[in-house]
C-alpha cells in the first residue's frame, strides 16, 4: 500500500467523530481548514458526523455505536478529535469512553501508525532540550500496529503469591514486517530518503526476523538508505542528535515508547498529529487527549487536528498540494507569532481557538491564490 494514493479523486466524504472534551472544538476548526482548502477548486468534500465516547456513552449506552462502524464502508476517512471523560473515570472497563476509541482501532484494523515530529522554529524554546539540538527536527515515526507483544498469543497470567507468574508473547510474521517497512520506505521518497529500522536483533529472535525482511524490502528502494539500530541506542540518539533521523521505521512496543519520547522533542503535544492508515479507511486524529478541563473555553490549540487533516489529504486522498498549503499556512501563523495559550509567545499574540483556526484560515487562502 502506498503512503499517499494516486487516484487523485475529486471528491471525498470524511467522517467527524469529534468525542469530547475540546474535541468537538478542535474538529470544527480542522473542518473548517479543510472546506477552505476545496473552496474554488475542482475539488468536493462532504462531512458527516457520529458519536464516540463518553458523549457517545451518555446518549446511546455504547462507547462505540455500531451504526457508527457501520459509516466505515461508505466514508474515505475518519478525523476523530479525542475521547475520554472524568465521569466515567470510575465505570466498568466496558462502560468507558476509552473502550469506543479501541472499538474503533479494531474495526478499522488499520496496521500503520505515522507520527510527524517536527520543532517548529518559533517554538523551539518549549522544548526541554537545548534549542541547538533540537532546531530543525522533522521525523516521520512508522509503527506498525497491530501485531507484536500488544497482540501475540499466548497472553496468560497464572499463580498465587508467592508463585505469580505472567506471560507475554511477541510474535511478528513476515507479511507484517513486509508492509509497515514498504511504508516507510515509501514515504522517505518523498522525504529525505532515509530509514532508520529500530529492532533488538542482539537478543530477540522476532527482531532478527524484523531485520532480515526489512532489509530485503530495502532493495526495492535503492533511492532511499536503510540503517539499523537497537531500539536502546534509538532511544538515547533521539535526544542527543535527533536531527540525524529521518523516518523512524519501528514494531510495535518500541514505537509506542519512541513516539512519545520524540513527542517530547517539540515542546507542545498540541502540535502533534497523526495517522493510523492501512485498514478500511484512515484514521486521522491529534495526539493529544480530550482536556475537558479546557472545553468549551476557546483556548485548546487547533493546530495539531488541523495538520491531521492535512494528512488525511495527503496519504488516503492523494491531495499532496493542498496538503502542504495547510501546512505551510500553519507555519505562516506561527513564524508571525500566533500562538495559543499552551505555546511560547509574547503574550499580545496570544489567540484562542477560533482566532487560530482564523489566521489559518486566512494564509492558506493567500497562498492558494498565488497557485
Amino acid at each position: 500500500m502506498s503512503t499517499e494514493q494516486t487516484s487523485q479523486k475529486n471528491s471525498a466524504r470524511i467522517l467527524l467523530l469529534p468525542g469530547d472534551g475540546i474535541g468537538p472544538e478542535v474538529v470544527a476548526a480542522a473542518q473548517r481548514v479543510m472546506q477552505a482548502a476545496v473552496d474554488g477548486s475542482d475539488r468536493t468534500l462532504e462531512f458527516e458526523e457520529g458519536l464516540i465516547g463518553g458523549v457517545a456513552l451518555d446518549k446511546t449506552g455504547d462507547p462505540l455505536p455500531d451504526e457508527v462502524v457501520e459509516r466505515f464502508d461508505h466514508v474515505d476517512a475518519v478525523l476523530l478529535g479525542a475521547v475520554g471523560d472524568p465521569k466515567w473515570d470510575t465505570a466498568p472497563a466496558e462502560k468507558r469512553p476509552e473502550k469506543g476509541l479501541l472499538k474503533l482501532r479494531a474495526s478499522l484494523n488499520a496496521w500503520a501508525n505515522l507520527r510527524p515530529i517536527k520543532v517548529h522554529k518559533p517554538l523551539i524554546s518549549a522544548s526541554t532540550l537545548k534549542p541547538e539540538v533540537v532546531e530543525g527536527v522533522d521525523i516521520l515515526v512508522v509503527r506498525e500496529l497491530t501485531s507484536g507483544i500488544y497482540f501475540g498469543q499466548p497472553k496468560t497470567r497464572s499463580g498465587q503469591p508467592p508463585q505469580r507468574e505472567a506471560v507475554d508473547t511477541m510474535r511478528y510474521r513476515e507479511e507484517e514486517v513486509k508492509r509497515i517497512a514498504r511504508i516507510a520506505f515509501e514515504a522517505a521518497q518523498d522525504r529525505r530518503k532515509e530509514v532508520v529500522s529500530v529492532d533488538k536483533a542482539n537478543v530477540l529472535v522476532t527482531s532478527q526476523l524484523w531485520r532480515e525482511v526489512v532489509t530485503e524490502v530495502a532493495q526495492d528502494y535503492p533511492d532511499v538508505t536503510l540503517r539499523h539500530l537497537l531500539v536502546d541506542n534509538a532511544a538515547m540518539q533521539l535526544v542527543r542528535d535527533p536531527r540525524q533521523f529521518d523516518v523512524l521505521l519501528t514494531t510495535n512496543m518500541f514505537g509506542d515508547i519512541l513516539s512519545d519520547e520524540a513527542a517530547m522533542l517539540t515542546g507542545s503535544i498540541g502540535m502533534l498529529p497523526s495517522a493510523s492508515i492501512g485498514g478500511r479507511v484512515g484514521l486521522y486524529e491529534p495526539v493529544h487527549g480530550s482536556a475537558p478541563d479546557l472545553a468549551g473555553k476557546n483556548v485548546a490549540n487547533p493546530l495539531g487536528t488541523v495538520l491531521s487533516a492535512a494528512m488525511l489529504f495527503r496519504f488516503t486522498l492523494g491531495w499532496s498540494d493542498l496538503a502542504r498549503a495547510i501546512e505551510l499556512a500553519v507555519e505562516d501563523v506561527l513564524n508571525l507569532g500566533y500562538h495559543t495559550a499552551d505555546l511560547p509567545g509574547a503574550p499580545d499574540r496570544e489567540v484562542g481557538t477560533r482566532e487560530m483556526t482564523d489566521a489559518v484560515i486566512d494564509h492558506l487562502e493567500r497562498r492558494l491564490a498565488m497557485t
